[in-house]
């Protein structure tokens, strides 16, 4: 097809779009008869009749549908890559809502905002920190910082660091009660459960002989990690925690991690997005500013850790 047939293209699809020529014709401001001349010598040019013609109905042939459903796509990656190289030209801008959970929010989101906000002047950040999974699409926001399980829908994710998770207690249990060896010793233990936990019921391991399920029971059940932390430091029970909270403390002494030989499974880090073609500027200014600043496989949160937490873990990711 020679490539002043490609112009047809774009009138093709206004005329299935508006469901007649003279439609067709009014939008895209030429005459009926022009319309209709570059359709057919789309046709001549493809060989095939894409359209059905009567003196009241318009409608497409198999072969017409086949090439429409083609068209109108690359039509709209064209209209992206138009987008995309004039927004280069600009500065994000514009109102960003975003969700983040609430831990990792306020401890590792919350202080990059000053310095993201000074890059990127145009921007007002609505940030919203809930450790409960929020629809995007229906919330009206713009991504989502997401950890561990992601859900199959129409989501599109964007890695941005490891997140490892322990089993750990403070001295002071472990003194009084004993530390772990296997899994199965938590049924003796005060477990500290965390209520939004979306890995169900159980707490799973992975041992020398595969996967290993334990159901933690405690007398402490909270939504919100950070007072379980409070909870370990004083000494109430053990239970799994992400080191983007308790990090320092197992550097530090404060906590110690049990159970190495059976670690639980690996989880990342994620920024999600609704699926669309063209991600706004505004949100993958952000996107790459979390990346640059806490991206990596090896988070600022986790220097200093032991090296039983540090070594390589065998579970499954997720």
């Amino acid at each position: 097809m020679k490539v002043e047939h490609f112009a047809a293209i774009p009138i093709f699809v206004a005329v299935v779009e508006a469901g007649s020529f003279s439609a067709a014709a009014a939008k895209l401001g030429l005459t009926k008869s022009a319309v209709s001349k570059r359709v057919q010598q789309l046709e001549a040019a493809l060989n095939v009749r894409l359209l059905q013609r009567t003196t009241r109905s318009l409608s497409l042939t198999e072969a017409g549908e086949r090439y429409y459903d083609r068209a109108r796509g690359a039509l709209a990656l064209a209209r992206e890559a138009e987008e995309v190289a004039a927004g280069l030209q600009g500065r994000p801008q514009g109102l960003l809502r975003i969700s983040v959970p609430m831990a990792f929010g306020r401890l590792h989101v919350s202080p990059l905002v000053p310095a993201f906000l000074r890059r990127y002047p145009d921007i007002q950040l609505d940030m919203a920190m809930d450790d409960r999974m929020v629809d995007l699409v229906e919330g009206g926001y713009d991504l989502a910082v997401r950890i561990g399980n992601l859900p199959g829908n129409s989501m599109v994710a964007r890695r941005i660091a490891p997140c490892r998770v322990v089993m750990c207690a403070s001295p002071a249990y472990l003194a009084e009660y004993g530390a772990p060896s296997h899994p199965a010793d938590l049924a003796r233990h005060n477990c500290l459960c965390y209520s939004y936990y979306r890995g169900g019921a159980y707490w799973t391991f992975h041992g020398p002989q595969g996967e290993i399920r334990v159901q933690p029971r405690g007398n402490y059940q909270v939504n919100n990690s950070e007072a379980r932390r409070d909870a370990l430091l004083a000494g109430l029970g053990i239970c799994e925690m992400p080191t983007f909270i308790v990090g320092p403390d197992l550097a530090a002494g404060r906590l110690l991690p049990v159970l190495t030989d059976y670690p639980l499974p690996l989880h990342a880090i994620h920024a999600v997005f609704p699926e669309r073609r063209r991600l706004p500027a505004k949100a993958r200014a952000f996107i790459d500013f979390l990346d640059e600043r806490l991206g990596g496989d090896a988070p600022l949160w986790d220097e200093g850790l032991p090296p039983s937490v540090l070594s390589p873990q065998t579970g499954k990711p997720s």
